[in-house]
Protein backbone atom coordinates (compact mmCIF):
# COMPACT_ATOMS: atom_id res chain seq x y z
CA UNK A 1 0.00 0.00 0.00
CA UNK A 2 2.72 2.41 1.00
CA UNK A 3 4.71 1.51 -2.44
CA UNK A 4 1.50 2.47 -4.56
CA UNK A 5 0.77 5.83 -2.44
CA UNK A 6 4.59 6.40 -3.22
CA UNK A 7 4.23 5.62 -7.04
CA UNK A 8 0.90 7.88 -7.18
CA UNK A 9 2.90 10.92 -5.37
CA UNK A 10 5.69 10.47 -7.88
CA UNK A 11 3.56 10.05 -11.17
CA UNK A 12 1.55 13.79 -9.48
CA UNK A 13 5.07 15.16 -8.97
CA UNK A 14 6.21 14.50 -12.73
CA UNK A 15 2.97 15.99 -14.40
CA UNK A 16 2.86 18.92 -12.46
CA UNK A 17 6.74 19.32 -13.70
CA UNK A 18 6.30 18.82 -16.86
CA UNK A 19 3.39 21.05 -16.98
CA UNK A 20 5.47 23.83 -15.70
CA UNK A 21 7.93 22.92 -18.44
CA UNK A 22 5.82 23.80 -21.37
CA UNK A 23 4.32 27.06 -19.02
CA UNK A 24 7.63 28.47 -18.90
CA UNK A 25 8.96 27.42 -22.39
CA UNK A 26 5.58 29.21 -23.67
CA UNK A 27 6.58 32.49 -21.36
CA UNK A 28 10.17 32.66 -22.26
CA UNK A 29 9.27 31.88 -26.17
CA UNK A 30 6.12 33.29 -26.79
CA UNK A 31 3.83 31.49 -29.34
CA UNK A 32 4.37 33.90 -32.47
CA UNK A 33 5.29 32.48 -35.59
CA UNK A 34 4.08 33.54 -39.38
CA UNK A 35 0.40 33.72 -39.81
CA UNK A 36 -0.03 33.91 -35.94
CA UNK A 37 -2.35 37.13 -36.08
CA UNK A 38 -4.67 35.46 -39.29
CA UNK A 39 -8.18 35.07 -38.77
CA UNK A 40 -10.01 33.28 -41.23
CA UNK A 41 -13.17 35.71 -41.65
CA UNK A 42 -15.53 31.81 -41.95
CA UNK A 43 -14.06 28.99 -40.68
CA UNK A 44 -16.48 26.93 -42.50
CA UNK A 45 -15.55 27.93 -45.84
CA UNK A 46 -11.78 29.07 -44.77
CA UNK A 47 -10.17 27.19 -47.67
CA UNK A 48 -12.64 29.13 -50.24
CA UNK A 49 -11.20 31.80 -48.46
CA UNK A 50 -7.77 31.44 -48.81
CA UNK A 51 -8.07 31.10 -53.02
CA UNK A 52 -8.51 27.19 -53.97
CA UNK A 53 -6.47 28.00 -57.31
CA UNK A 54 -3.33 28.99 -54.99
CA UNK A 55 -3.26 26.51 -52.02
CA UNK A 56 -1.32 23.65 -52.77
CA UNK A 57 -2.61 20.21 -50.93
CA UNK A 58 1.32 20.37 -49.66
CA UNK A 59 0.83 23.36 -48.39
CA UNK A 60 -2.46 23.14 -46.36
CA UNK A 61 -1.65 22.10 -42.41
CA UNK A 62 -4.63 20.43 -41.61
CA UNK A 63 -6.51 21.23 -38.73
CA UNK A 64 -7.63 17.48 -37.07
CA UNK A 65 -9.54 15.99 -34.40
CA UNK A 66 -8.20 12.73 -32.48
CA UNK A 67 -10.99 9.69 -31.87
CA UNK A 68 -13.22 12.24 -33.87
CA UNK A 69 -16.52 10.52 -33.88
CA UNK A 70 -16.95 10.11 -29.55
CA UNK A 71 -19.22 12.76 -28.85
CA UNK A 72 -22.14 10.58 -27.76
CA UNK A 73 -19.74 7.37 -26.49
CA UNK A 74 -20.40 5.09 -24.13
CA UNK A 75 -22.92 6.27 -21.16
CA UNK A 76 -23.70 9.90 -20.20
CA UNK A 77 -21.89 10.70 -16.76
CA UNK A 78 -20.49 7.06 -16.51
CA UNK A 79 -18.86 5.33 -19.09
CA UNK A 80 -18.25 8.85 -21.22
CA UNK A 81 -16.23 10.46 -19.78
CA UNK A 82 -13.68 7.46 -19.69
CA UNK A 83 -13.14 7.62 -23.95
CA UNK A 84 -15.04 11.47 -24.95
CA UNK A 85 -12.31 12.85 -27.01
CA UNK A 86 -14.87 15.74 -28.66
CA UNK A 87 -17.84 17.00 -27.72
CA UNK A 88 -18.72 18.36 -31.02
CA UNK A 89 -20.87 15.99 -34.19
CA UNK A 90 -19.01 15.37 -37.19
CA UNK A 91 -20.97 18.31 -39.10
CA UNK A 92 -20.07 20.95 -36.07
CA UNK A 93 -16.19 20.26 -36.31
CA UNK A 94 -16.32 20.60 -39.74
CA UNK A 95 -17.79 23.84 -39.58
CA UNK A 96 -15.52 24.83 -37.07
CA UNK A 97 -12.74 24.44 -39.28
CA UNK A 98 -11.42 20.63 -39.09
CA UNK A 99 -10.29 19.16 -42.23
CA UNK A 100 -9.07 15.19 -40.88
CA UNK A 101 -11.22 13.02 -39.31
CA UNK A 102 -10.52 10.46 -37.61
CA UNK A 103 -13.13 7.26 -37.14
CA UNK A 104 -12.49 3.84 -35.89
CA UNK A 105 -14.97 1.11 -36.05
CA UNK A 106 -16.13 -2.59 -35.40
CA UNK A 107 -17.53 -5.45 -37.18
CA UNK A 108 -21.18 -3.82 -37.78
CA UNK A 109 -20.19 -0.48 -38.70
CA UNK A 110 -20.34 1.26 -35.56
CA UNK A 111 -18.21 3.75 -34.60
CA UNK A 112 -16.17 2.72 -31.43
CA UNK A 113 -13.21 3.46 -29.11
CA UNK A 114 -11.94 0.46 -27.46
CA UNK A 115 -14.37 -1.51 -25.66
CA UNK A 116 -17.26 1.77 -25.91
CA UNK A 117 -19.56 1.96 -28.83
CA UNK A 118 -21.84 4.99 -30.44
CA UNK A 119 -23.82 5.29 -33.77
CA UNK A 120 -22.82 4.13 -37.33
CA UNK A 121 -20.39 5.47 -39.10
CA UNK A 122 -23.88 6.59 -41.70
CA UNK A 123 -24.11 9.04 -39.17
CA UNK A 124 -20.01 10.37 -39.84
CA UNK A 125 -20.81 9.80 -43.59
CA UNK A 126 -23.94 12.06 -43.56
CA UNK A 127 -22.27 14.49 -41.22
CA UNK A 128 -19.68 14.42 -44.12
CA UNK A 129 -22.57 14.62 -47.07
CA UNK A 130 -24.42 17.58 -45.38
CA UNK A 131 -20.94 19.82 -44.50
CA UNK A 132 -20.20 19.02 -48.71
CA UNK A 133 -23.79 20.40 -49.41
CA UNK A 134 -23.36 23.81 -47.83
CA UNK A 135 -19.91 24.52 -49.06
CA UNK A 136 -18.34 24.28 -52.60
CA UNK A 137 -14.06 24.56 -52.45
CA UNK A 138 -13.89 22.28 -48.64
CA UNK A 139 -11.65 19.62 -49.06
CA UNK A 140 -10.93 17.06 -46.19
CA UNK A 141 -9.20 13.93 -44.91
CA UNK A 142 -11.31 10.93 -44.03
CA UNK A 143 -9.36 8.46 -41.60
CA UNK A 144 -11.52 5.02 -40.80
CA UNK A 145 -9.81 2.27 -39.58
CA UNK A 146 -10.62 -1.39 -37.97
CA UNK A 147 -10.52 -0.65 -33.83
CA UNK A 148 -7.43 -2.56 -32.40
CA UNK A 149 -9.13 -6.04 -30.95
CA UNK A 150 -12.23 -5.99 -33.52
CA UNK A 151 -12.66 -7.32 -36.64
CA UNK A 152 -13.48 -5.67 -40.26
CA UNK A 153 -16.93 -4.80 -41.31
CA UNK A 154 -17.50 -7.13 -44.31
CA UNK A 155 -16.96 -5.51 -47.58
CA UNK A 156 -16.90 -1.88 -45.93
CA UNK A 157 -14.63 -0.85 -49.14
CA UNK A 158 -17.26 -0.78 -51.45
CA UNK A 159 -19.65 0.35 -48.50
CA UNK A 160 -17.47 3.37 -48.77
CA UNK A 161 -17.31 3.36 -52.30
CA UNK A 162 -21.27 3.51 -52.76
CA UNK A 163 -21.57 6.47 -49.66
CA UNK A 164 -19.17 8.59 -51.24
CA UNK A 165 -17.96 7.90 -54.66
CA UNK A 166 -19.44 10.96 -55.94
CA UNK A 167 -16.67 13.05 -53.66
CA UNK A 168 -13.78 10.26 -53.94
CA UNK A 169 -10.56 11.51 -54.74
CA UNK A 170 -8.53 8.47 -56.17
CA UNK A 171 -5.00 7.41 -54.91
CA UNK A 172 -2.69 9.39 -56.81
CA UNK A 173 1.00 10.52 -55.81
CA UNK A 174 0.61 13.51 -58.01
CA UNK A 175 -2.28 14.87 -55.82
CA UNK A 176 0.24 16.24 -53.17
CA UNK A 177 1.02 18.64 -56.08
CA UNK A 178 -2.14 19.77 -57.15
CA UNK A 179 -4.63 23.00 -55.84
CA UNK A 180 -7.47 22.16 -53.97
CA UNK A 181 -9.18 24.03 -57.90
CA UNK A 182 -7.55 21.04 -59.57
CA UNK A 183 -9.15 18.53 -57.56
CA UNK A 184 -12.87 20.03 -57.09
CA UNK A 185 -15.74 18.83 -57.44
CA UNK A 186 -13.70 15.79 -55.50
CA UNK A 187 -13.85 16.77 -51.88
CA UNK A 188 -12.79 13.45 -49.93
CA UNK A 189 -9.10 11.74 -49.77
CA UNK A 190 -10.19 8.64 -48.02
CA UNK A 191 -7.67 6.47 -46.07
CA UNK A 192 -9.30 3.03 -45.07
CA UNK A 193 -7.20 0.77 -42.80
CA UNK A 194 -8.38 -2.58 -42.17
CA UNK A 195 -6.92 -5.10 -40.03
CA UNK A 196 -7.04 -7.82 -42.20
CA UNK A 197 -9.06 -7.45 -45.27
CA UNK A 198 -6.79 -5.75 -48.56
CA UNK A 199 -5.74 -2.61 -48.45
CA UNK A 200 -7.07 -0.28 -50.94
CA UNK A 201 -4.99 -0.22 -54.48
CA UNK A 202 -2.76 2.20 -56.26
CA UNK A 203 -5.72 4.25 -58.13
CA UNK A 204 -8.49 3.08 -56.88
CA UNK A 205 -11.06 5.81 -55.16
CA UNK A 206 -10.09 4.93 -51.59
CA UNK A 207 -6.43 5.31 -49.95
CA UNK A 208 -3.93 3.05 -48.26
CA UNK A 209 -2.72 3.29 -44.59
CA UNK A 210 1.01 3.85 -45.72
CA UNK A 211 -0.18 7.27 -47.11
CA UNK A 212 -1.18 8.70 -43.57
CA UNK A 213 1.41 7.63 -40.77
CA UNK A 214 2.38 9.11 -37.47
CA UNK A 215 4.34 8.33 -34.85
CA UNK A 216 2.18 7.32 -31.44
CA UNK A 217 3.38 7.47 -28.32
CA UNK A 218 1.21 6.62 -24.72
CA UNK A 219 1.88 8.95 -21.86
CA UNK A 220 0.22 11.21 -20.27
CA UNK A 221 2.86 13.31 -19.69
CA UNK A 222 2.56 16.81 -21.27
CA UNK A 223 6.01 17.77 -22.28
CA UNK A 224 7.35 14.30 -23.15
CA UNK A 225 4.35 14.01 -25.11
CA UNK A 226 5.31 17.68 -26.90
CA UNK A 227 9.34 17.06 -26.90
CA UNK A 228 8.55 13.37 -28.71
CA UNK A 229 5.97 15.32 -31.47
CA UNK A 230 9.02 17.37 -32.12
CA UNK A 231 11.56 14.66 -32.53
CA UNK A 232 9.33 12.55 -34.85
CA UNK A 233 8.39 15.16 -36.78
CA UNK A 234 12.24 16.48 -36.84
CA UNK A 235 12.94 13.13 -38.65
CA UNK A 236 10.31 13.42 -41.54
CA UNK A 237 11.00 14.67 -45.51
CA UNK A 238 9.50 18.63 -46.32
CA UNK A 239 6.05 18.41 -46.84
CA UNK A 240 6.93 19.66 -50.55
CA UNK A 241 8.99 16.40 -50.59
CA UNK A 242 6.63 13.93 -49.00
CA UNK A 243 4.07 11.29 -51.21
CA UNK A 244 1.98 10.69 -48.05
CA UNK A 245 0.29 13.10 -44.93
CA UNK A 246 2.46 13.08 -41.49
CA UNK A 247 -0.02 13.63 -38.38
CA UNK A 248 1.41 15.08 -35.13
CA UNK A 249 -1.16 14.71 -32.21
CA UNK A 250 -1.07 17.39 -29.90
CA UNK A 251 -2.79 14.90 -27.08
CA UNK A 252 -1.94 13.18 -24.02
CA UNK A 253 -3.74 10.13 -23.08
CA UNK A 254 -5.01 8.77 -19.56
CA UNK A 255 -2.84 5.95 -18.45
CA UNK A 256 -4.07 3.23 -15.93
CA UNK A 257 -1.56 3.87 -13.45
CA UNK A 258 -2.84 7.39 -12.60
CA UNK A 259 -5.66 8.13 -10.42
CA UNK A 260 -6.84 10.63 -13.09
CA UNK A 261 -8.52 8.58 -15.71
CA UNK A 262 -10.99 10.99 -17.49
CA UNK A 263 -10.12 12.50 -21.16
CA UNK A 264 -10.64 15.77 -20.34
CA UNK A 265 -8.70 17.28 -17.46
CA UNK A 266 -5.89 14.55 -18.40
CA UNK A 267 -5.34 16.12 -22.57
CA UNK A 268 -6.00 19.66 -20.82
CA UNK A 269 -2.53 19.40 -19.80
CA UNK A 270 -1.29 19.63 -23.58
CA UNK A 271 -4.46 21.19 -25.03
CA UNK A 272 -3.36 24.79 -24.52
CA UNK A 273 -0.18 24.27 -26.29
CA UNK A 274 -0.64 23.78 -30.27
CA UNK A 275 0.57 27.53 -30.88
CA UNK A 276 3.79 27.04 -28.95
CA UNK A 277 4.77 23.90 -30.59
CA UNK A 278 4.50 25.63 -34.14
CA UNK A 279 6.18 28.14 -32.82
CA UNK A 280 8.77 25.40 -32.12
CA UNK A 281 8.72 24.27 -35.10
CA UNK A 282 10.18 27.43 -36.78
CA UNK A 283 12.70 27.87 -33.42
CA UNK A 284 13.97 23.68 -34.46
CA UNK A 285 13.85 24.11 -37.83
CA UNK A 286 11.10 21.67 -38.64
CA UNK A 287 8.12 24.11 -39.67
CA UNK A 288 8.54 22.77 -43.35
CA UNK A 289 7.87 19.58 -42.02
CA UNK A 290 4.03 20.09 -40.27
CA UNK A 291 1.09 19.03 -42.01
CA UNK A 292 -1.51 17.43 -40.11
CA UNK A 293 -1.70 18.82 -36.27
CA UNK A 294 -4.63 16.97 -34.61
CA UNK A 295 -5.89 17.22 -31.32
CA UNK A 296 -8.93 17.04 -28.67
CA UNK A 297 -11.81 18.68 -28.21
CA UNK A 298 -11.03 21.29 -30.77
CA UNK A 299 -11.81 24.64 -30.16
CA UNK A 300 -11.49 27.98 -32.80
CA UNK A 301 -7.76 29.09 -31.73
CA UNK A 302 -6.34 25.56 -32.73
CA UNK A 303 -8.29 25.87 -36.28
CA UNK A 304 -6.92 29.42 -36.73
CA UNK A 305 -3.42 28.64 -35.73
CA UNK A 306 -2.95 25.89 -38.37
CA UNK A 307 -5.34 28.26 -41.27
CA UNK A 308 -2.67 31.28 -40.17
CA UNK A 309 0.58 28.97 -40.85
CA UNK A 310 -1.55 27.62 -44.31
CA UNK A 311 -1.97 31.68 -45.12
CA UNK A 312 1.42 32.60 -44.72
CA UNK A 313 2.78 29.50 -46.47
CA UNK A 314 0.32 30.02 -49.36
CA UNK A 315 1.37 34.03 -49.70
CA UNK A 316 5.11 32.59 -49.36
CA UNK A 317 5.84 34.31 -46.03
CA UNK A 318 7.61 31.64 -44.88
Amino acid sequence: MGGQVSTQMEKRKAISTEKKTLCDLQQGCGKEFPGCDYRPPDRKNWMSGLNPEKVHLNKIVWPGTHDSATNKIGIPFVSRPFAQCQSLSIYHQLVRGTRVIDIRVQEDRRVCHGILLTYGVDVVLNDIKKFFSETQSEIIILEIRTEFGHEDPPEFDKYLEEQLGEFLIHQDDHVFEKTIAELLPKRVICVWKPRKSPQPKPGGPLWSGGYLKDNWIDTDLPSTKFESNLKYLGEQQPVVSRKFFYRVENTVTPQADNPVLCVRPVTGRIHGYARLFITQCFSRGCADRLQILSTDFIDEDFVDACVGLTQARVEGKV
